[in-house]
């Protein structure tokens, strides 16, 4: 019979598994204060618990509607990692949540994000949430909560995948699209880079080029990689303060994977299109380096970036002015980009892109 005690014997421990559970502790108690920065109206706890509370009655809500969205960061991730810019990545998950919930015409009320790499990095978790609860500052939601998972043999070095989780709120009956119309104008809200879609490509692209991250960039001052990470822009506060307005928004179309060719469509009605006049615009440089590295056609570039529009917002003719304020207001630039036809679901297109 054995004499052994729990005491002598010896064994595995989960750090031993290259699991550090102090280390998940100890970046909660980094990022508490950013967490609690993006605390607004309706946040009933902080980090720490098994699930956050929220109470629509307290964000002012009477008759609300959910809405929720989740999304990740892509391929740019690959970019962040290689290059150790890791501080806008989070901005990115929080766009691209947002900006779609805000295309039902909901208001982002808070954000989860789920985090996991192969071996926990402090300092770049650290980083990256910070970058999460920033982009939650600005979209006037709070981050309520997450899960930082360490899983070693699933990600190898410093890799790490994002993914976030955002809900909103919006009173019955504002569901946006709504009313869309022949002769709605269709106003283009500026996208500030290659946002978060179309980075696959991206980076076969500057493969092709034989520059490296560090190389300086062929459009602007900087490298090419901190160049290609600009963070997503946000339209959230933009959209809210349009909504507020009656009948001054039929729609939005978030520009996203699929360009402006495939995500238009999504907000329009049967027997309806979209016509575009791609004159409208300046195409920005860094699409234009793209298109000539590259040699993409200019029906490829429409359906796999945003080509410099991050947000098309479908507008009756009267309400321009008003819709074009509430964007500007918050810092983006608004272009008349075409209007809505009569048709068949699809976008044309008039005027040369490249």
């Amino acid at each position: 019979m054995s004499t052994d005690t729990p005491s002598n014997k010896t064994g595995l421990s989960y750090a031993d598994a290259g699991v550090d559970i102090d280390a998940g502790n100890a970046l909660i108690d980094r990022i508490k204060p950013a967490a609690k920065a993006t605390n607004r109206a309706g946040v009933m706890a902080g980090l720490g618990g098994f699930g956050g509370l929220f109470d629509l009655k307290a964000a002012g809500y009477s008759d609300p509607i959910l809405v929720a969205a989740t999304d990740g960061v892509g391929t740019k991730l690959r970019i962040a990692i290689d290059t150790g810019n890791v501080d806008g990545v989070g901005i990115d998950l929080v766009a691209m949540c947002v900006n779609d919930l805000i295309c039902q015409g909901a208001e982002p009320l808070f954000f989860l994000d789920y985090f996991a790499t192969g071996k926990l990095d402090l300092d770049h978790a650290t980083r990256v949430i910070n970058g999460i609860a920033k982009g939650c500052q600005d979209s006037g939601c709070a981050l309520i909560g997450g899960e930082t998972a360490e899983m070693p043999g699933m990600y190898e070095g410093g890799d790490f995948d994002l993914a976030g989780f955002a809900v909103g709120a919006m009173e019955r009956g504002v569901r946006l699209p709504a009313n869309v119309q022949a002769g709605d104008v269709l106003l283009g809200i500026a996208s500030n880079g290659v946002h978060s879609n179309g980075y696959s490509l991206v980076r076969k692209i500057v493969d092709v080029s034989g520059l490296g991250w560090d190389a300086s960039c062929p459009w602007t001052e900087g490298t090419l990689g901190a160049a290609l990470l600009e963070p997503t822009a946000l339209y959230v506060k933009g959209a809210v303060e349009a909504i507020k307005h009656a009948d001054a928004l039929h729609a939005l179309a978030h520009i996203t994977g699929g360009g402006l060719t495939e995500n238009l469509p999504r907000a329009l009605p049967d027997g309806l299109a979209c016509q575009i006049d791609l004159s409208a615009w300046d195409l920005p440089p860094v699409f234009k380096w793209l298109a000539e590295v590259g040699g993409i056609a200019e029906a490829e570039m429409l359906k796999t970036f945003n080509c410099g529009i991050g947000m098309v917002a479908f507008v009756p003719e009267g309400k321009v002015d008003v819709v074009t304020d509430a964007f500007a207001r918050d810092g983006h630039v608004v272009t008349a980009i075409g209007q809505v036809s009569e048709g068949q679901g699809d976008v044309s297109y008039t005027g040369t892109l490249l």
